[in-house]
């Protein structure tokens, strides 16, 4: 691997990071402040938000300009979320603007990835970078949850700044101070990201021609006899990943009883199994062999249903690290492939952004409804059933429609995966 990919790792570590502790001390502050009960579940919707919303134009911002400097800007954005949950925006605002540095930061982050390497290593540079993502998950959530606990917060609140009040008074607050440090770290490693040498292209004057450039190129993976399957398999994945982050700290809560910060520990466990799947599947798995691995799709929506007979957390930690590998070892190859479409269809930022827009409208649709359930009273454990049907139905119906490409567009099918193989070697 180039040097330039460590110090991506590294950019993306730190930012991940602050990502997933920011998403606990959100939780937490809602949760003191006599919050309704939707509202802890109605985050992951709101961070997603702005992902759907400016899909079609980070993309061509990604391409515009060098990626490390788009990967900066963004992180800036996210420090200035952090700085409005800190000074009283309610957390659900400030959380989106969050998500706001996310969406921005994403196209740029996979997209100098097809720049910087070959894709002979694109299946092991993303089962590192997805390694690096679910380790950072797991430190994330159990650093959100360790700064909100009583031990590490009492220590924050008792450090004064000499002659100035800084008015921060709950663990919450003090937890967002170290956040943004973070932040602040991240950003300095993305100056320090080279520059790749590919011609950047140009957004146009008027923004809005953006729009149908973007569905062409949404139109353009769907009708993919490869993208459209990589494409609908890492949607569902993240979907159900994105919202199985809060469902795990609610079903914690309901079926062992669990705090915040002892619930951040079990989320953190997901993240290690994901973790050990993706550097599974990079070892492991070639380009041309991702279209094996959807039954374990179906595998993991049967195990995610088995959570609801679990009241013992010493049953619970090995069923989740499980549940957690398998995602892991399904989704790496998959975006890998989804990757090496895209790029070859559009160019790298634009596919990101249309990757992006479609599992963020699944994370936003799924955790709109589970807000929306939780407010007329579901419990965890409906939940976790309706999430689990969805996904081992869903992949069923993938797997069935990759075999009826394979039926019915065989000479197309096999000239697509004849190309992957082909620079798969080089």
């Amino acid at each position: 691997m180039k040097r330039g990919f460590y110090t991506i790792m590294a950019a993306q570590f730190f930012s991940s990071l602050a990502d997933n502790a920011l998403f606990v001390v959100a939780v937490e502050l809602l949760r003191t402040s006599g919050a309704a009960k939707w509202q802890p579940a109605a985050l992951v919707p709101m961070f997603a938000l702005f992902y759907v919303v400016l899909a079609p134009f980070v993309g061509a911002f990604a391409d515009a300009k060098p990626k490390g400097k788009v990967m900066f800007y963004s992180n800036a954005i996210k420090v200035v979320g952090c700085m409005m949950m800190l000074f009283g925006t309610h957390p659900l605002m400030a959380y989106a603007i969050v998500g706001l540095g996310a969406a921005a930061y994403s196209p740029a982050k996979y997209g100098i990835l097809t720049e910087l390497l070959p894709s002979s290593q694109l299946v092991k540079a993303n089962g590192w970078i997805e390694g690096l993502t679910i380790s950072s998950i797991i430190l994330g959530v159990l650093l959100g949850g360790q700064l909100i606990g009583h031990s590490v917060s009492s220590r924050l609140l008792a450090f004064d700044m000499p002659l100035i009040d800084t008015n921060i008074n709950t663990a919450p607050e003090a937890a967002i101070c170290v956040l943004a440090i973070l932040y602040v770290v991240a950003a300095w490693f993305n100056t320090r990201i080279p520059a790749t040498g590919v011609e950047m292209r140009p957004m146009p004057r008027n923004k809005l021609e953006l729009l149908p450039d973007f569905w062409s190129c949404n139109s353009a993976l769907w009708r993919d006899k490869l993208g459209q399957i990589s494409l609908s398999t890492t949607t569902l994945f993240w979907g159900v990943s994105g919202n199985l982050r809060y469902i795990v700290l609610a079903w914690s809560a309901a079926a062992l009883g669990y705090s915040t910060t002892q619930a951040s520990s079990l989320v953190g466990v997901v993240a290690i199994g994901t973790a050990i799947g993706a550097v599974l599947a990079s070892l492991r798995m070639r380009l041309e062999q991702a279209p094996s691995v959807i039954p374990l799709g179906i595998a993991m929506g049967l195990l995610v249903i088995g959570m609801n007979f679990i009241t013992n957390v010493w049953v619970a930690a090995p069923f989740l690290i499980l549940l957690g590998g398998l995602g892991g070892f399904l989704v790496v190859p998959m975006n890998a492939l989804l990757q090496h479409r895209g790029h070859n269809l559009m160019g790298a930022g634009r596919s990101i952004a249309v990757q992006n827009f479609n599992e963020q409208a699944c994370i936003l649709s799924l955790g709109a409804g589970y807000s929306l359930s939780t407010g007329l009273g579901l419990s965890a454990f409906g939940a976790i059933t309706g999430f689990g049907v969805l996904v081992a139905g869903f992949m069923w119906l993938i797997r069935r429609w990759h075999i009826s490409n394979t039926i019915h567009h065989k000479e197309q099918v096999e000239h697509l995966m004849a190309i992957v193989r082909s620079d798969n070697h080089h």
